[in-house]
């Protein structure tokens, strides 16, 4: 190391070691037992999704390989970078790990976080084009296809990690600091590629979705006005009636994908938004060599950001029946007759869903 550099690091490391807190005893147990909990829970959520996905029939369709890839990738986060930001907390924000391994941290953390925001993406197109493109949309969406989509998000999300590896933007990295790139340039190009711009795309596909729900609802509430009481052949009424049993079911399919995502989206923007605004800001307000911010604000931010790998496994648990039911029966270990149950439970709502009286108006 230089002269420069050595004198320079020196300066980071103590304007930086001014952030490290002292923590007491009960501090550290209450900071250590939730941050310890929302990690287990976190690997436990997302692992239930693959072993689901992979083990269950039923559920290994191509759409749902984009819901293997999403919890893969916040499984990533809860064992790859979650026990490190946790061990770092605990003794008050000095990096004990080493340089070498800070770039290594930094690279895992980016690359696992971009993954599930751009997985989430994903999934916002997939279901607008599945909402829209009905009868063309299902014949294109193949293995192969959405092994390809998360092939690319994952490349895509690596490719962010790369700039500070070859020395475009060097982490901020010493004896006790380990902070991503300040640089202007790259913080602005890897929020908006791993955040912004996922987040505007995933705006536009819920407005869309919204829409048409919307459209659909109307269509909807016209159908169900009683019709004169002229009399109509019985071929035309049966006609007719099955022409509303499907409209009624395009509707229900198109006001659930309308709340799942809306209510994905809201998750998705509370957790990360705050971190991504903070770490946007900061380099333009701090300058490049350090943070000028509160350690306390940035680690509440950036679990608050780690939260929403907690949460996804469960907001589409909660919208998916055949999921939900093989959490239960893998919760209460009824491995045996999986496949059969579910198919049993779909047959059996598929028939309440054809006599309900009000699936023909």
């Amino acid at each position: 190391m230089t002269k420069s550099r050595k004198i320079l690091a020196a300066n980071v490391s103590s304007r930086c070691g001014e952030q490290i807190l002292s923590r007491g005893r009960a501090e550290k147990v209450l900071i250590g037992g939730a941050l310890t909990a929302l990690t287990l829970v976190t690997v436990c959520g997302n692992l239930l999704v693959v072993i689901s996905v992979c083990f269950v029939k039923k559920l290994r369709q191509p759409s749902n390989y984009l819901i293997v890839s999403l919890a893969v990738a916040d499984l990533s986060v809860a064992l790859a970078v979650m026990p490190f930001v946790s061990v770092t907390d605990l003794i008050g924000g000095r990096w004990v790990f080493g340089r070498f391994f800070c770039n290594v941290f930094i690279a895992m953390d980016v690359m696992c976080c971009t993954a599930s925001i751009m997985t989430l993406c994903l999934i916002s197109i997939d279901r607008y084009l599945g909402i829209t493109k009905p009868l063309t949309y299902p014949v294109r969406q193949n293995g192969w296809c959405m092994a390809k989509m998360i092939l690319s998000v994952w490349l895509l999300s690596a490719s962010i990690t790369l700039p500070p590896l070859f020395g475009w933007a060097q982490n901020v990295n010493d004896d006790r600091v380990c902070l991503i790139s300040q640089d202007f340039g790259y913080t602005i190009y890897s929020t908006a590629v791993a955040f912004y711009i996922p987040m505007a795309v995933m705006l536009v596909m819920y407005y869309r979705i919204y829409r048409a729900a919307k459209l659909s609802a109307a269509k909807h509430t016209i159908a169900g006005f009683p019709r004169s009481a002229e009399r109509v052949p019985a071929a035309l009424t049966l006609r007719r009636e099955a022409g509303d049993r499907k409209g009624a079911s395009v509707f229900r399919r198109e006001q659930k994908a309308a709340t799942t995502l809306g209510i994905v989206l809201g998750a998705f923007a509370l957790c990360w938004l705050p971190f991504f605004l903070l770490s946007t800001a900061r380099p333009f307000v701090c300058g490049t060599e350090c943070s000028c911010v509160p350690l306390w604000v940035e680690r509440t931010l950036l679990w608050l950001g780690y939260a929403n790998s907690l949460i996804n496994p469960f907001i589409y648990a909660f919208f998916n029946r055949d999921l939900r039911a093989t959490y239960r029966s893998l919760l209460r270990c009824r491995y045996r007759n999986i496949n059969r149950r579910l198919s049993a439970a779909g047959m059996h709502e598929a028939l309440k869903v054809a006599e309900r009286p009000g699936s023909a108006s």
